[in-house]
């Protein structure tokens, strides 16, 4: 895998991933603050550069994932990460880019259970548009209650998972990012309300 990459891409397989992950905890123990990927995102080349830095950093050939019918990124991240190709239903980790996608996700994705809750899926994403709408956020990682400005892509795909009613520790972790590298997580311990 690193000679590949080493080839292709001046992402760093170490440095970078280890940079990647951090603002991933970043953005996942604060939740809705933002962080950016930007740098690493372009250190790859391919359909989507943000998506192959996540997957590079979280993905293995131990995990599974799934790219909502998106061959060229299926296959690039499979080729670069040797994880495993699989259905929605199974998947651990998911990658949306079209918002026409987010409702068969969020309704089907797995959730874990309760004795296993971290066998759930984690989704990235794409979040391109203009913040229309104010969601305020509160939970774990949230000072009191936190409002800020969101997407329609965000604002439905959290309503969606709200709508499968999951017990937490079981749920859907969200991860939005936009092509500029902007990215900030929901994980399912957030609520939010308009």
């Amino acid at each position: 895998m690193i000679s590949t990459l080493s080839k292709k891409h001046s992402f760093d397989p170490v440095f970078d991933s280890r940079n990647v992950f951090r603002l991933i905890l970043e953005a996942m123990s604060n939740p809705a603050r933002v962080v950016n990927i930007k740098e690493y995102g372009d250190k790859l080349f391919g359909g989507d550069p943000l998506f192959l830095a996540v997957a590079l950093t979280l993905l293995d050939n131990e995990v599974s994932f799934n790219t909502c019918e998106n061959l060229p990124l299926a296959d690039e991240i499979a080729s670069l990460t040797l994880a495993k190709k699989a259905n929605v239903e199974t998947a651990d980790f998911v990658f949306v880019r079209e918002a026409e996608d987010i409702r068969k996700v969020t309704g089907s994705v797995k959730t874990g259970t309760p004795e296993d809750p971290h066998k759930s899926a984690s989704v990235f994403i794409r979040n391109d548009g203009e913040n229309s709408y104010r969601l305020t956020f509160f939970g774990p990682g949230v000072n009191g209650r936190k409002t800020t400005g969101v997407t329609q892509t965000v604002k439905d795909a959290i309503a969606l998972r709200d709508a499968r009613d999951c017990e937490y520790p079981q749920g859907i972790d969200l991860i939005f990012i936009s092509g500029a590298g902007d990215m900030f997580a929901v994980p399912r311990s957030i609520r939010t309300e308009a």
